[in-house]
């Protein structure tokens, strides 16, 4: 449902737990959660919104801003400024703006801009490589990893922080992860797999661990 704060149309989630107080916050995208106990009627969630609206119009305020300083980012090495339009149908990209109806809108395209992206890489460099076993393509944050190759699962997942960086330390990553069906270790011998197939990989890794 939404409601009114303010100037503003905000949608509001409710959770129901076992807890006996009510609890009200915004999340990232500036979506209205509330944490209430599950006996606690819908009605009754809307007159306390109403009730406490001054002050949870501050909290949202307080969203907002930090959601402002969150407006630039970089995709595939290039600055990007994100631009909330509530009119806008699709994300699209034009000279360096981003245009999206709100932060849930665009982080729907950026996994799905993620999927495709690298999928595409991965098809291009498939053909350099040999006798591998058909695999499955996985995208999540990670804080301490690029890729990871599920050897046995025959799975590679991917950081969907990588799509922030050029295409081709994208690739190198891609190559890095592929050659480990030769080479499940980082031995010389996986080195040289990587080496024949991506000849800069030293400057790669030293610019994504920069």
């Amino acid at each position: 449902m939404r409601v009114q704060l303010g100037d503003f149309e905000v949608e509001v989630y409710i959770i129901r737990k076992n807890n006996k107080n009510i609890y009200f916050h915004f999340d990232e995208i500036g979506d209205l959660v509330v944490t209430c106990n599950r006996f606690v009627s819908e009605k009754e969630v809307l007159r306390l919104i109403q009730k406490n609206e001054k002050s949870l119009l501050t909290m949202y305020e307080k969203q907002r801003k930090r959601n402002d300083k969150h407006l630039g980012f970089t995709y595939l090495g290039e600055p990007v400024t994100k631009v909330y339009d509530e009119s806008i149908k699709k994300v699209y990209l034009e000279d360096g703006m981003l245009y999206t109806r709100d932060e849930r809108m665009f982080l729907k395209w950026y996994k799905e801009e993620c999927l495709r992206v690298f999928s595409e890489r991965i098809h291009c460099w498939l053909p350099y490589f040999s006798n591998i076993p058909s695999f499955g393509l996985r995208i999540r944050q990670m804080k301490t990893r690029w890729g990871v190759n599920n050897v046995t699962k025959h799975i590679i997942t991917l950081n969907s922080e990588l799509l922030k960086y050029e295409e081709t330390l994208i690739d190198y990553v891609i190559v890095h992860e592929l050659c480990h069906f030769y080479e499940a270790n980082h031995s010389s011998r996986f080195w040289e797999q990587v080496r024949l197939r991506y000849p800069d990989y030293k400057m790669a890794r030293k610019k994504l661990r920069d």
